[in-house]
């Protein structure tokens, strides 16, 4: 159409226009390159989630002891004491989620290439879904921080944020930039649309011709005019 959209605003420019008056972003229609960034970050984000699940989320002293808890063995604790629900909260963002979000980003950018069974219709409901759970991700964060800030009391109980933390963190926000990456326009440039027949064509009988058999024309006639008027 000639239009091209500011990625920042959203407001739309005709395509040639430099950088968006309004916000003063760079505009670019398409991304050479924006494959290459969704695996680049995608690998960064698998990276930092592999020792965020390894070492410690949480560092506890209570008086004289010293705990250190892994996000599993964490919400494993508060089951056995009783907070099924909170464990279950902290199991589907700190577990569920990423995974999921893994596994989605990989499966768009891999069916651009290589097609997917998937109509493009899902793959783009799967992509807007990546996009509006990526929020939540950092629930575990925000706890840490939260117990980090209001358990400190002195010598009888101390609560700190372990190295997994920052791992954890870093991890979310390379996913969200590798889904942030991603064109979904490109699930829809892996599969053009089929342009139907013209309606009326297909239906209509071919052209009979008849062929003259007399010997003075040995060569087919054209075809008949039923407008023509026989001559006297």
């Amino acid at each position: 159409m000639g239009l091209v959209a500011c990625a920042r605003c959203t407001r739309v420019w005709p395509r040639g226009t430099a950088r968006c008056t309004r916000c003063g972003h760079k505009l670019q229609s398409r991304d050479r390159l924006a494959l290459q960034k969704v695996w680049a970050w995608w690998v960064v984000g698998l990276m930092c989630y592999i020792p965020a699940n390894m070492y410690p989320m949480l560092r506890t002293r209570m008086l004289a002891t010293t705990s250190e808890d892994t996000i599993i063995a964490g919400a494993v604790e508060l089951a056995h004491h009783g907070s099924y629900g909170i464990a279950l909260v902290i199991l589907v963002a700190s577990v569920l989620i990423p995974v999921g979000k893994f596994l989605i980003i990989a499966g768009l950018a891999f069916s651009v290439r290589h097609g997917s069974a998937l109509s493009p219709e899902r793959r783009h409901q799967l992509y807007e879904l990546v996009e509006y759970i990526g929020r939540w991700s950092m629930i575990d964060v925000f706890v840490v921080a939260i117990l980090s800030s209001l358990v400190q009391l002195g010598t009888l109980a101390a609560i700190q944020p372990g190295i997994a933390s920052l791992f954890f963190a870093l991890s979310v926000i390379f996913t969200m930039l590798s889904a942030q990456s991603f064109d979904s326009r490109l699930i829809f440039d892996a599969d053009p649309p089929v342009e139907p027949p013209l309606p009326g064509l297909s239906a209509l009988p071919p052209v009979a011709h008849e062929a003259d058999t007399s010997p003075e024309s040995p060569g087919p006639r054209r075809p008949r005019d039923l407008t023509e008027r026989p001559t006297p």
